[in-house]
């Protein structure tokens, strides 16, 4: 045991007490979470250029009324009103007379002219807009631009329309203006938490508004936190393993030491690396929420579930990584093996959003109860507000920890037959064979 705790010690300081170790520290999170980041950073920033758009109005009772509402928009919304700068995009309105008999070469030309930044964009309003029939053609109003992104000026555009719309058709029915917006009158639907019950005073609180972000962004953090630990812990002991192979340093530590107790040293090194960057992220992210008054949205409750998980992690594709390095005589043999270890980590990476958009459903459930998946899928439900059932992390835990004493004994057959082998290169019928053989 001491000689095991002596080989951790010399993998946990081999990795931690170097500049690349605390380069990584501020790089990891900005390269796992740049996107991220740079949304919330540049979520303000507007693009101020004025937008000068055509409007081609076939049915001759809109234009109009866009031309009057962007100018009025333009007035209140463009400067802003202490400073006077400029905050936002002046939107230019254009009208043009539409030519019945030439409309397609009107239609290109128009083109052209956003394709040369004349324009930004232009729009055309069918002829029959006001009272739509069977020929849809006709009441359509299309935006023609160079980006389908391009959406501010075409949801603008939505509400003057459709109340233009609204107001000419009550007219010719001979309906009151102002009685036509009550009745038309529409509230939007707010997301709001569940209503619940305060123990201590047995008052019954209101439900908390949510914000559909905060909901995302929270459990994507949790996971992708999670995977940069297992990546920090597991991912070093395949070089490190084919270093030492490589350097014939295995067969000097193999002489006090069996090839498993080995491994498992350097497995709990790892899981020092890890707990020690967790804690530096845990530490600067609760100052960071703090200040930001943002603390009361950490789910702190699944922390615990959080620490079991990353060590059952960091041990499962630890011992495997190990045993690929212990397996392989170059680091070209051991990169065409990397993705059988690589895949059961990513996966979870590319169908997180569908289950933090249903974390109740039957494939969410069954995906964070696959063993290789659980780590990261059980913590990214359970970091969702509506949670799961209280049984599944612990069932998802239990079958974790049992792949995970399989994975480290099979990582250790195969360690122990690789680390002194040399000269050939390894395959997966033969690593297999290790596993069965010893």
């Amino acid at each position: 045991m001491r000689k095991m705790l002596k080989i951790a010690r010399r993998e946990y300081n081999a990795q931690v007490r170097t500049k690349g170790f605390i380069i990584g520290l501020a790089l990891a999170p900005l390269l796992a979470c740049g996107g991220i980041i740079a949304f919330f950073l540049l979520k303000d920033t507007v693009d101020v250029t004025d937008k000068h758009v055509a409007i081609l109005d076939r049915s001759e009772v809109v234009a109009a009324t866009l031309v009057d509402e962007a100018g009025k928009r333009n007035e209140r919304r463009v400067y802003d009103a202490k400073t006077g700068e400029k905050v936002r995009p002046a939107y230019l309105l254009e009208v043009v007379a539409p030519d019945q008999e030439g409309l397609d070469a009107q239609r290109l030309a128009l083109s052209d002219r956003v394709r040369t930044r004349e324009l930004f964009a232009f729009v055309e309003i069918g002829p029959e807009v006001v009272h739509p029939g069977e020929d849809r053609e006709d009441s359509r109003i299309t935006f023609h631009s160079k980006s389908p992104l391009s959406t501010d000026v075409r949801e603008w555009m939505y509400w003057p329309t459709n109340h233009r719309l609204l107001e000419l058709r009550a007219q010719e029915a001979g309906l009151d203006e102002e009685l036509v917006n009550r009745v038309t009158q529409r509230i939007g639907i707010e997301s709001c938490g569940l209503v619940s019950l305060d123990r201590a005073t047995g008052k019954v609180l209101n439900a908390k508004r949510t914000n559909e972000l905060e909901a995302v962004f929270l459990p994507f953090i949790m996971v992708m936190l999670l995977f940069l630990m297992m990546m920090m812990g597991a991912m070093p002991l395949l070089s490190s393993t084919l270093e030492e192979k490589s350097q014939r340093i295995a067969e000097i530590l193999l002489g006090s030491i069996t090839p498993f107790r080995m491994m498992m040293g350097k497995l709990i090194g790892g899981v020092g690396v890890s707990l020690t960057s967790l804690t530096v992220y845990l530490c600067a992210g609760f100052v960071a929420t703090q200040s930001m008054d943002f603390a009361e949205n950490i789910p702190f409750h699944i922390m615990p579930w959080f620490f079991l998980y990353l060590v059952s992690a960091i041990f499962m594709f630890g011992a495997l990584l190990s045993a690929i390095g212990a397996a392989c005589n170059e680091q070209s043999e051991a990169q065409s093996l990397m993705p059988f270890i690589m895949l059961p980590m990513l996966i979870p990476m590319f169908i997180w959003f569908a289950v933090v958009k249903e974390p109740l459903s039957g494939f969410s459930t069954v995906m964070s109860l696959v063993p290789p998946f659980t780590p990261m899928l059980m913590t990214l439900r359970l970091a969702t507000p509506s949670g799961v059932p209280e049984w599944q992390p612990w069932v998802g835990l239990a079958g974790v920890v049992l792949f995970t004493l399989a994975s480290v004994w099979a990582g250790g057959r195969i360690f122990r037959v690789g680390i002194l082998m040399q000269g050939q290169p390894p395959k997966i019928g033969t690593l297999l064979r290790w596993v069965l053989r010893g």
